[in-house]
């Protein structure tokens, strides 16, 4: 597959960072990458992946981070220290990248076409006609319907699926010869995520394109990659063919890392029969009313949404429940009908008993505290400006209790949940991305609640990381016996963390059951659809070996 001249080469790189004592960010890595070749790079939060890409590029942080020395070389060009301009030519002609978030890599005040459209202004002397023919193509390329509405229209009109075949039409609009994608998949959920990674392959055959992905998800790993490079601590410590890799790991590293990949297996039930059920839902309904303006004024009825329709089930305590589906099935709804955030149209929620589907806000504040969140960003959920003290102790002295009494609950609430009692006046920033979402669930349990939703909990953090949440949900759970509604896209973290699973499509239940059954022997056709969707499905990490 390699071609005698590899399309990227990266030499015995080193990054530190600028300043009297700078810190070294990337120590001495090598690979190289063919035409048609995909190579993975994987690895923890931190240890240099996307540094890397982001050398390629040319877009190191001017005076935050320094290419030391080494070499990165593009079809035999050298990439570093050559001129501003000739790194903005390469750019979009000859590589380009697909971002994590497109959401924030497009420009919101830009319709899509015009944003492709800027990159062949730039690049080419195409003429205005034949500019638009060229899009259209790359919007067809990427299998995107509609295209004409679809380049009209602007980032925030379209869904995370839509939003990401952009980016790879922009990266892939000048056919270049290297693709850099720093994980494009993991906000996506399985069946989306499924078709992104089935177009790049598609695409790649096409074009002959090689292909350094970084990413998190081993199951992706399996799914596209020809090699796979293991970093650690901005050392390259582990390479070779995926079966290598991940089927026979020599690194000590690499087979922890293989080990916190959570598996399809589902976990055994816990036995919670004699427990009270604390959260009810029968027969719940969301209906979203379009807004009219033109529709209005043309005196046309715009069509409602029923986001959730009719979904029942019962969530006993010390028992967690998964709520699993595609993106615009209704869980995220769901969740914040369940917490109240939103009024249901109809329906009914009953926590410990207790009626609260239609309760005026006024009266719904004694019934906050036995339901909290966990959202999926605790870069957005907690307050930059406050320190994690302020953040545990908001809830409780809001109801009541004394400050010094708050701190102290709070400083053992960061034990609990594996942080020192003295990081109590620190600020978000000063900690990792795990150890923030540790911070959130400190700060959802300080109300001492009977239900905790998890809204995407562990999607955004690395596997290790991801395994070790996971394990302080479960800690926490079987300690304190609270009962747990978790929304997640991805069926393995649903394997492993939940005794139940609901499956939702189009705001509908389609299946509902112990999650050995609904995710071992799938009933319906949607959830086997989903099963077969789920990255790496022929793989058994756990075991550290491929099976049949």
């Amino acid at each position: 597959m390699m071609a005698d001249t590899p399309i990227l080469e990266v030499e015995k790189l080193i990054v530190e960072t600028a300043g009297r004592r700078p810190t070294r960010i990337l120590d001495g890595v090598s690979f190289t990458i063919g035409a048609s070749e995909t190579l993975c790079l994987v690895g923890e939060s931190g240890s240099g992946k996307s540094v890397t890409s982001l050398a390629t590029m040319g877009l190191l942080p001017p005076g935050a981070l320094i290419a030391r020395s080494g070499q990165i070389r593009l079809a035999g060009e050298a990439l570093l220290g050559a001129e501003p301009a000739r790194l903005r030519a390469l750019r979009g002609q000859r590589m380009a990248m697909i971002f994590q978030e497109p959401m924030t890599a497009l420009n919101p005040v830009l319709s899509v076409g015009r944003q492709l459209d800027e990159v062949l202004c730039q690049h080419t002397s195409q003429t205005a006609q034949q500019r638009r023919a060229q899009v259209l193509e790359a919007l067809a390329q990427v299998h995107l319907p509609d295209i004409e509405r679809i380049y009209s229209s602007y980032p925030h009109q379209l869904s995370g699926g839509q939003r990401q075949r952009i980016m790879i039409a922009m990266a892939l609009l000048l056919g270049p010869q290297l693709l850099i994608a720093d994980e494009p998949t993991t906000a996506l959920d399985v069946t989306t995520q499924h078709q992104i990674l089935a177009l790049i392959k598609e695409l790649q055959r096409k074009h002959g394109t090689a292909v350094l992905f970084i990413t998190h998800d081993m199951g992706v790993v399996v799914d596209i990659a020809d090699r796979v490079c293991v970093m650690h601590q901005g050392q390259l410590v582990e390479s070779g063919s995926v079966r290598q890799v991940l089927g026979a790991p020599q690194q000590a590293y690499t087979q922890r890392l293989l080990a916190a990949v959570p598996s399809l297996i589902p976990r055994a039930p816990r036995d919670v029969t004699r427990h009270k059920t604390v959260l009810e839902v029968q027969s719940l309904e969301k209906v979203f009313n379009a807004r009219q303006g033109l529709m209005r004024w043309l005196r046309k009825a715009a069509p409602p949404t029923r986001a959730v329709d009719g979904v029942s089930f019962q969530l006993k305590r010390g028992r967690t429940l998964g709520i699993v589906g595609e993106s615009g099935s209704g869980k995220s709804t769901l969740a914040r009908c369940v917490m109240r955030l939103i009024t249901p149209t109809g329906g009914a929620i009953r926590v410990d008993g207790k009626q609260i589907t239609d309760l005026p806000k006024a009266m719904l504040k004694p019934h906050r505290k036995r339901i909290q969140m966990i959202f999926q960003d605790p870069n957005r959920s907690l307050n930059p400006r406050m320190t994690v003290g302020q953040s545990l102790i908001e809830g409780p002295t809001n109801y009541g209790m004394t400050r010094r009494d708050a701190l102290a609950r709070g400083r053992e609430l960061l034990e609990l949940v594996g942080l020192p009692a003295d990081a109590i006046d620190r600020y978000p920033h000063q900690f990792s991305g795990g150890q923030r979402q540790r911070i959130a669930i400190a700060r959802a349990l300080a109300m001492e609640p009977e239900v905790i939703v998890a809204d995407e909990a562990v999607s955004a953090l690395d596997v290790s990381v991801q395994a070790q949440v996971l394990t302080l949900l479960d800690e926490i759970q079987a300690r304190l016996g609270i009962a747990m509604l978790f929304i997640t896209h991805d069926l393995r973290v649903a394997a492993q963390i939940c005794d139940d699973v609901l499956v939702m499509q189009h705001g509908r239940l389609v299946e509902y059951g112990p999650a050995a059954q609904v995710l071992g022997q799938p009933q319906a056709e949607y959830t086997r659809r989903l099963m077969e969707a789920a990255p790496g499905r022929g793989w058994d990490f756990i075991a550290g070996a491929p099976v049949a």
